[in-house]
């Protein structure tokens, strides 16, 4: 495979058949080429490494939250965030075929989604949870060594890739069950690609920042939006390596960075910060 064919891929976390792998179709169209990586940050390393053009991340779940190890490696890289969108988590039982839900007594899958069917094991007390690192590796894993007692969790997309046959649908907990993901470039693709942004899109804004622990120090950052009516959309707090006690804050908020209300915003906020960065502005997925 040449260099060029590298750079097209698309890296996400995971096996064939992963949400991320659907994230990525949502956002950049069924046809794209995909780089299956084991660890999140593989992901962030093919990029580093020139291994892929892009990459899809989850960034918070709205039943099990953020995905911290994320929030950790975009502050360490330097990939910007130029596109976000939302995926309706489907969690679906699945066994080899001819594996009866009777024969059942091991289900597989990540553990964010076996804890997010626990109303399913409540009923079926019978069935094992035997977590694994992935959703669509678990469903791979079942089909590859003809496992006759055991199941998997997993999207339908990744039924269909492994052949495993769906016995249950939809057995998650909580239907209201979104993923929000981003797409990462390099800095050097964003200023050599200008995708073309709907004229009535919505705009967010993602950034990081650190202040110094005294009292009062977090409200006068946070005012910076607030004098400005910047809609704040979300606020994490991640240890600060090296100052134990002492947080880096991610933080969204609606609108352009370019714009004059967001400029005032930052720099007001960089009198008050002892870290600024920009991880990105992109349309509201």
């Amino acid at each position: 495979m040449t260099r060029t064919a590298r750079k097209a891929l698309i890296a996400f976390q995971g096996e064939r058949g992963a949400f991320s792998e659907e994230a990525a179709r949502k956002l950049l169209g069924a046809g794209i080429d995909l780089l299956p990586c084991p660890r999140f940050e593989d992901v962030f390393r093919s990029l580093q490494e020139g291994a892929a053009a892009g990459a899809v991340i989850p960034i918070e779940n709205t039943l099990a939250g953020s995905v911290h190890e994320n929030y950790d490696h975009l502050q360490r890289y330097e990939f910007p965030i130029v596109a976000e969108t939302n995926v309706r988590i489907v969690h679906n039982l699945m066994a080899p075929p001819g594996v009866p839900f009777s024969h059942l007594r091991r289900v597989y899958s990540h553990p964010v989604a076996l804890n997010q069917c626990l109303d399913f094991f409540a009923r079926h007390p019978a069935i094992e949870r035997v977590t694994y690192y992935d959703t669509a590796g678990s469903a791979k894993m079942i089909m590859e060594e003809g496992l006759g007692d055991a199941g998997a969790i997993a999207s339908a997309v990744a039924a269909e890739i492994y052949g495993a046959r769906i016995l249950r649908r939809s057995i998650e907990d909580d239907r209201r069950n979104f993923t929000r993901f981003f797409l990462l470039r390099t800095p050097e693709y964003t200023r050599r690609n200008n995708p073309r942004i709907p004229p009535n899109a919505q705009w967010k804004t993602s950034l990081v920042f650190s202040t110094r622990n005294i009292p009062g120090a977090l409200f006068r950052c946070l005012s910076a939006f607030a004098l400005r009516d910047l809609n704040l959309t979300k606020i994490e707090s991640r240890p600060l390596r090296g100052k134990p006690w002492e947080y880096l804050f991610y933080l969204d908020f609606l609108g352009r960075v370019d714009s004059p209300a967001a400029q005032n915003a930052l720099g007001h906020l960089g009198e008050l910060a002892d870290v600024l960065k920009v991880l990105g502005c992109y349309p509201r997925g």
